[in-house]
This record gives structure tokens, C-alpha cells and sequence, in this order.
């Protein structure tokens, strides 16, 4: 099984990201009746004050204001789902897993187009609380051992060091970097490196 981060590796730029933005541009009202809050935790979250989970939470409050987030989701993946690397798109498998700190809800959309498997945060999409953990770093390698107690990564593909723990586990490991792939760099010990 090949295993793919989401955001800035099969997808440019970034899900949640241009997800907000296109809720702020469809439904502004619903995004800014939150937005002082939002800033608050911002601040607080670059002083590491609340964790990341905290300020997803935060951030995806405004979900409770839609007023068909399913059917939002739909037409986000509509206008976006170009994003979707052509690398990917030209070496994807039936049995390929996406693991991302993306919203499940949210991404599930587009692994559903893409015909794949999906591990993500798994967020309520109609209150935007977080159930368990941020789907990140140590959390992917825990959630993937729990979905596949026996499973071994062939190769693994990311845009971040932030996943040298899921790189480490992979018989191969990829840096994907706007569609160019190089292999994971090692440290002096010979171990994927976790930082650049």
C-alpha cells in the first residue's frame, strides 16, 4: 500500500484553507459572525496558549451556521478538485491511503472521487468539534496501526518533516514539493530526518 499526505502534496494548496475562504465567499455572514473570536485564538495560538486542535475547533465553528454543509462540501470539491496533482492522478492505485490533518468530512469528498482510502481529523461537520486528536505527526502513525493492525507502507509521500513519523515506517519515503518528488533525506545515522 502506497500512503499519501493530503494538503500541498496530491493537493495544492492547502483543503481547509480554501475551504474557509470559499465558505467566507459564499457564505460570509455564516464565517464572519466569528471572525474577532477566530482572531483571538490566532494570537493565542502563536503565543502557544491552545493547541492546534483548539484553534481547528475555532476555526470551523462556523460550520453550526451553514445551512447545508454536505451540499457545501459538494460544490467546494466541484470548483476545486483541479487541484488534484497530475503526478498523483498519473501513478494512483486502488489500494492507495490518504492520511491528512484535514477534516474527514472534508476530505472525504475528494477520496471519494479519487476512489482511494481516507484516514483525516475527525471533525463533526455540523458543530466542528474534534473527536479524539489533530490527525498530525506521531497521531498519523497511531491512527494508520489502528486502521491496519498488519499493514506495511511501500512508499509514503509528504510535503512535510512534520510526517517523518509516518516516513519512517514506509519501506520507501518521498519529499513532494509542487509535483517534484525526491527521497526523504537521511540523518548521519542513516534515519529520515524529521526537520529540515
Amino acid at each position: 500500500m502506497n500512503v499519501y499526505d493530503f494538503d500541498k502534496t496530491i493537493f495544492y494548496p492547502d483543503s481547509s484553507f480554501c475551504f474557509f475562504f470559499y465558505c467566507l465567499r459564499h457564505y460570509p455572514r455564516a464565517v464572519l459572525r466569528r471572525s474577532e473570536e477566530i482572531v483571538r485564538f490566532a494570537l493565542r495560538y502563536a503565543r502557544r496558549a491552545v493547541s492546534t486542535k483548539e484553534l481547528k475547533e475555532k476555526l470551523f465553528a462556523f460550520l453550526c451556521d451553514l445551512p447545508d454543509p454536505e451540499e457545501t462540501v459538494r460544490r467546494f470539491w466541484d470548483e476545486r478538485f483541479s487541484g488534484v496533482g497530475r503526478w498523483y492522478l498519473a501513478q494512483k492505485r486502488e489500494d492507495d491511503l490518504i492520511i491528512s490533518a484535514s477534516p474527514e468530512f472534508l476530505v472525504r469528498e475528494a477520496t471519494g472521487r479519487l476512489g482511494v482510502a481516507l484516514l483525516g481529523t475527525r471533525m463533526d461537520m455540523h458543530s466542528g468539534r474534534i473527536e479524539g486528536e489533530n490527525c498530525h505527526d506521531a497521531e498519523k502513525v497511531k491512527r494508520f496501526r489502528e486502521a491496519f493492525p498488519d499493514g506495511q507502507i511501500d512508499a509514503f509521500y509528504s510535503d512535510s518533516f512534520s510526517d517523518a513519523p509516518l516516513a519512517r515506517i514506509a519501506r520507501q519515503a518521498w519529499l513532494v514539493k509542487k509535483e517534484t518528488l525526491s527521497p526523504w533525506p537521511l540523518d548521519a545515522e542513516g534515519k529520515r530526518k524529521d526537520r529540515d
